[in-house]
C-alpha cells in the first residue's frame, strides 16, 4: 500500500469513503475514520472525550489547529503531484480482477454501493488543505487574492488537474481561519488509473461513471483555476452570494463585521467542488472503454443524495433475498459510515451529505414511505453553528419514526456540533448496540443489481445510462 501523501486531507469526503472502501475490499472495518492505529485509540478517545467538556472557545481553537495540522505550507505546493494522488488511490485496494471498477464522484451511498458489489472506485476529486493566516473567513475576494500564486505553483507542474478553490464561511467557518480548501479534480484518467484497469479490471468489463450534475456559481480565475464561495450545505448559492435574513443573523451572532459577503463575481456554474463530476474524465474514459472493449455505464444524479434512497431500498431487497429481516435503518453522515459493520449487522444504509436542513429533508422524505423497527443515527460534528442547522430535538423528533428502538450511535447531544468525541465514539457504539452479526455474503452481481433496477429503477431520482456516449463538454 502507498503511503498517503502528506499534503492529502484526511478528513475529506474522498479521501475517507476511498479508505472505507478500500479497508472493507481487504475485509476490515472503518474505525475511527480508519486513520488511528489501535495501539492509539484509547488515548485518542479519552483525549476527545476531554475535548468535549471544555469551554467553546477552546474547542474551537483545538478544532482549528487540529485541522490546520493537516495542512500544507504553500511554500511546499511544488511537491503536489496527480501521479502520487493516483498512485495512493489504487494502493488502498486489493490488486485481484474486479467485474466492475467505478469512477468519478465521490458519494457515500455509493460507497456502500461498491462494497456490496465488491468493486473499487477510484476519485476524480481530491482535497489538498493549504495552510495560510490573515484572511478574515468573511472576506472572500481576500482569500481568492491570496490563492492566485499557490494556484499557479500547483497548476503548471499538474497540468491534468483543475483547481476548484473552494471557501465556505458558514461549514467550515473554524478550518478556514487557519486553511485554504484546494480541491483538485483529474481531467483525465491519466497512466495511473489507465495501469489499474489494465491489471484489475476483468476483460470485457464494466466501468461505472458518477456523474454527478451538481453545480455552483464560481469565478473563472483562467487556466484550470475555478474559485468556489460557499458549498452544499445549510445556506443556498443564492444567500452565498447575495446575503438574506439568515446570513445576517448568522454573521451577527459570530460577531462579524459584515451583514452580507461581497463575494468576487461569479462568471458561470461549474460542477460543484467537493461532488460535481468534471466531464473530461468521463470522456476520456469513454474512449479507454472503446479501446479495451468494455462497457460503460453512467451513473447520473443532480444532487448527492439522490443516491441515497436507491442504495438503501436495493439493500432492503437484497436482504430479503438473503432472508435477513430489513427492520433496521444505519444512517451514516457525510464520513462518519461504516459499509463493513453495515453489511455484517445486515443493517440498511442511508447516507446523509451533512448535518444540515437538506440533509434533514433527505432523511424525512424516505421515512415517510417506509417503516423500521430501529433507527441508528450518527450525526458529523464540524463546530459551528451554521445556518440550516437542525436542533438534536428536531433529529431527535424525527427518528422516532422507529417502531421500536431509535438511538444516536456515538453522538453527545449536549455537544453537538461541537461533538468531538464522536469520531472516536461512533465505531464502538455501533457495535455495542447493534448486536446482530452476520457473516458477509458474496458479493451482489451486476446481474442482481439489473433485476432490482429493471423492477424499481423509475422511483429515483438516478439513471444509468448503459453504453455511454463521450460526454459533453
Amino acid at each position: 500500500m502507498s503511503d498517503k501523501p502528506s499534503y492529502l486531507a484526511d478528513f475529506d469526503s474522498a479521501s475517507a469513503m476511498l479508505s472505507a472502501l478500500g479497508r472493507f475490499l481487504h475485509g476490515r472495518d472503518f474505525p475511527m475514520l480508519g486513520a488511528v492505529p489501535p495501539w492509539a485509540k484509547p488515548a485518542v478517545k479519552a483525549l476527545s472525550a476531554t475535548v468535549n467538556r471544555l469551554p467553546t472557545f477552546l474547542q474551537e481553537q483545538i478544532y482549528i489547529w487540529s485541522g490546520w495540522l493537516e495542512a500544507i505550507s504553500s511554500r511546499r505546493l511544488d511537491r503536489i503531484s496527480e501521479t502520487d494522488l493516483a498512485r495512493w488511490a489504487i494502493s488502498q485496494y486489493p490488486k485481484r480482477r474486479y467485474p466492475a471498477v467505478a469512477i468519478g464522484s465521490s458519494n457515500g451511498a455509493a460507497t456502500h454501493l461498491w462494497a456490496a458489489l465488491g468493486i473499487p472506485w477510484l476519485p476524480q476529486t481530491f482535497l489538498v488543505p493549504v495552510a495560510r493566516s490573515g484572511v478574515h473567513p468573511d472576506e472572500p475576494k481576500d482569500e481568492l487574492a491570496w490563492g492566485l500564486e499557490p494556484a499557479r505553483t500547483v497548476l503548471e507542474r499538474n497540468p491534468a488537474l483543475q483547481l476548484h478553490h473552494m471557501h465556505d464561511p458558514v461549514q467550515d467557518r473554524l478550518m478556514v481561519r487557519r486553511m485554504s480548501y484546494f480541491r483538485f479534480k483529474k481531467l483525465s484518467l491519466g497512466e495511473t488509473y489507465r495501469t489499474f484497469l489494465d491489471q484489475c479490471l476483468e476483460p470485457g468489463g464494466t466501468i461505472v461513471l458518477v456523474d454527478c450534475r451538481l453545480s455552483w456559481p464560481v469565478t473563472d480565475c483562467g487556466d484550470r483555476h475555478l474559485f468556489q464561495f460557499g458549498a452544499l450545505g445549510g445556506a443556498t448559492a443564492e444567500e452565498m452570494h447575495q446575503g438574506g435574513p439568515r446570513v445576517a443573523e448568522y454573521l451577527r451572532r459570530y460577531g462579524s463585521h459584515r451583514t452580507t459577503w461581497e463575494p468576487p463575481a461569479a462568471h458561470l456554474r461549474a460542477p460543484e467542488a467537493e461532488w460535481g463530476f468534471v466531464p473530461s474524465l468521463g470522456r476520456d474514459v469513454v474512449t479507454y472503454a472503446a479501446e479495451r472493449a468494455c462497457s460503460v455505464r453512467r451513473l447520473v444524479f443532480e444532487e448527492p443524495e439522490a443516491m441515497s434512497p436507491l442504495v438503501a431500498d436495493l439493500h432492503r431487497w437484497w436482504n430479503e433475498r438473503r432472508g435477513l429481516p430489513s427492520t433496521r435503518l444505519l444512517v451514516d453522515s457525510f464520513i462518519l459510515m461504516e459499509p463493513y459493520w453495515c453489511l455484517g449487522t445486515g443493517s440498511i444504509p442511508f447516507w446523509m451529505v451533512f448535518n444540515t436542513e437538506g440533509s434533514f429533508g433527505a432523511l424525512q422524505s424516505y421515512l415517510s414511505t417506509r417503516v423500521f423497527e430501529e433507527i441508528y443515527p450518527t450525526l458529523f460534528s464540524h463546530g459551528v453553528d451554521s445556518i440550516g442547522l437542525p436542533s438534536i430535538a428536531d433529529w431527535r423528533g424525527l427518528i422516532e419514526h422507529a417502531s421500536a428502538r431509535s438511538k444516536f450511535l456515538g453522538v453527545d447531544p449536549t455537544a453537538f456540533p461541537r461533538d468531538f468525541a464522536v469520531y472516536g465514539r461512533y465505531h464502538d457504539d455501533l457495535l455495542q448496540t447493534i448486536r446482530q452479526r452476520n457473516a458477509l455474503p458474496p458479493s451482489l452481481t451486476l446481474g442482481q443489481l439489473d433485476q432490482f433496477l429493471d423492477r424499481h429503477a423509475r422511483r429515483y431520482q438516478v439513471d444509468w445510462i448503459h453504453d455511454a456516449q463521450p460526454l459533453a463538454a
